[in-house]
């Protein structure tokens, strides 16, 4: 599992996270909800390890190791994966020579130009990206949803342990959200035991993937645990109802 213990968490000076303590388990789908500034993406930013992110209490625990303290690198290595809320453009790099060299990083095998491109085209194809994408700039002039299709595309490849998807549903339409559903759970298959952390607003996501268990937080605290019933009562009466109710 990935275990964060009592982890509390500033920004500039500022604690945004104020005691999590949160399981997440490897195979399972586990949903994280909250208003905006709630502190979800602090807390999958911390865990990847981000440097203006600075730890002040607790600790993060992967498969039983200490990783507080290592390297974001050393964490993706680990089997650790982060789908960003605005993935960055990198301009005059193309998609291909990013995604092999991130693949190349995490993994044992080292996949030659050719290997990798052969590998690269038949997972666009799951994610119903154009072939003429690997070529451009990466997310260069990329819409929202091509940038989250990208997204998905890197964990099909890295294959890491555990993936945290910082709404990754944003801004997508329905079909665009279908797609990027399907490829998730094809990760679910290719790789055993996958652990997904899903942050988002809308129980319209987690309808496609279906999560094991649903926390929310408010205000940089979890104030209600449960199943996916948590995010129908969610969709019915708001993030208030369920803080009203005393969780």
């Amino acid at each position: 599992m990935l275990e964060i213990k009592d982890l509390h968490v500033t920004v500039e000076g500022k604690e945004i996270l104020k005691g999590i303590n949160l399981q997440f388990m490897a195979g399972e789908v586990h949903a994280l909800m909250g208003p905006n500034g709630s502190g979800k993406s602090t807390l999958a930013l911390a865990v990847m390890g981000h440097p203006k992110y600075a730890i002040t209490k607790g600790k993060i625990i992967l498969d039983g190791k200490d990783i507080t303290a290592i390297s974001p690198d050393e964490r993706a290595k680990a089997g650790l994966f982060l789908s960003f809320q605005h993935p960055l453009e990198i301009p005059g790099v193309n998609v291909s020579t990013v995604l092999r060299a991130a693949t190349n990083a995490v993994h044992t095998k080292q996949y030659s130009v050719l290997d990798f491109h052969k590998l690269l085209l038949e997972k666009m194809e799951i994610m119903k990206i154009p072939a003429s994408f690997s070529k451009r700039g990466m997310h260069e002039g990329f819409s929202g949803g091509e940038k989250k299709r990208v997204e998905i595309l890197q964990l099909l490849l890295l294959e890491p342990r555990y993936a945290l998807l910082d709404e990754t549903d944003s801004g997508l339409d329905v079909d665009a959200l279908k797609v990027v559903a399907q490829g998730i759970e094809i990760a679910r298959k290719n790789k055993h035991k996958l652990g997904i952390i899903v942050i988002t607003h809308y129980h319209r996501f987690l309808e496609y993937l279906q999560p094991d268990k649903v926390s929310v937080m408010i205000e940089g605290k979890i104030v209600a645990e449960g199943g996916k019933e948590l995010a129908q009562k969610i969709e019915k009466d708001g993030f208030a109802g369920v803080k009203n109710n005393g969780h």
